[in-house]
């Protein structure tokens, strides 16, 4: 299996309903969420100096994710309020913390040589690494959430190998919205729609994927699973339909849960 490693943001997810606190953040969830299925990835991001950057740290450890480039830096571990409406999570008020000025280092690059599949969101700060990663050889993936009109659509296509967004319904103005994003480089873009399942277009057809149907908990990390268990299927040798249908069921067990993981 090709190895896989996440670089960018990651925040302490803190649940007042609950009075619980989890690690999560896009980077950090696909990592944890990639386990499940054999991968040994590693993670780049930096937390703080303080007792939320310890337990960020421990449980990657202890999931089974390569901490060696998880930064620790002066200063506050990135942290959302997450309120529960329903099955549903509604962020709050979020702090970036030392996330702000997260860049890779040369070091960090000659680490990611060991690795065939890279991935990042459009929170972390990692854009700018992507033209020198896919020159590199790599696979690129990049989650750009529901920032449709984010001008990193323009710039990252084509250094990327699989786009992923999340939108609420199929509908004309998507399915043409995908097809520019494929002509402008990207190899495949693929979009959660949440009870509605997936769609994806590879630059020849589309490919659809219908939802599990399963007891909702909670959707946090619904979308960063699906990542995860769409490219641990891809790093196995499997089509894009195959990662589109692990991608589903990885997501379908993260939403019988509270949070992400």
């Amino acid at each position: 299996m090709k190895k896989l490693a996440t670089i960018g943001d990651n925040c302490i997810d803190i649940y007042p309903q609950l009075n619980k606190a989890f690690s999560g953040g896009n980077a950090v969830n696909v990592a944890v969420y990639s386990t499940r299925y054999g991968m040994q990835p590693g993670c780049i991001t930096w937390v703080g100096e303080d007792d939320f950057g310890n337990t960020l740290k421990s449980d990657l450890a202890r999931k089974g994710v390569n901490i060696s480039h998880v930064h620790t830096k002066a200063g506050e571990t990135a942290q959302t309020q997450v309120t529960l409406n329903g099955n549903d999570r509604v962020f709050g008020d979020y702090s970036e913390g030392v996330m702000a000025d997260f860049a890779l280092s040369e070091e960090d690059y000659h680490w990611l040589a060991g690795y065939d599949i890279i991935h990042a969101a459009i929170w972390g700060h990692a854009e700018e690494a992507f033209p020198r990663l896919h020159a590199a050889g790599k696979t690129t993936s990049f989650d750009f959430s529901d920032k449709w009109d984010s001008p990193l659509w323009h710039t990252l296509s084509p250094h990327l190998d699989f786009a992923f967004a999340s939108a609420q319904i199929e509908d004309e103005a998507l399915r043409l919205r995908m097809k520019s994003i494929v002509a402008q480089g990207a190899g495949a873009i693929i979009v959660t729609l949440g009870e509605n399942g997936s769609i994806a277009w590879d630059g020849r057809q589309f490919w659809r994927q219908t939802p599990q149907q399963v007891a909702v908990v909670d959707t946090m990390g619904a979308g960063d699973s699906f990542i995860a268990g769409f490219l641990c299927a891809w790093a196995s040798g499997q089509s894009l339909h195959e990662a589109m249908q692990l991608g589903t069921a990885s997501a379908s067990q993260t939403i019988q849960y509270h949070g992400a993981w």
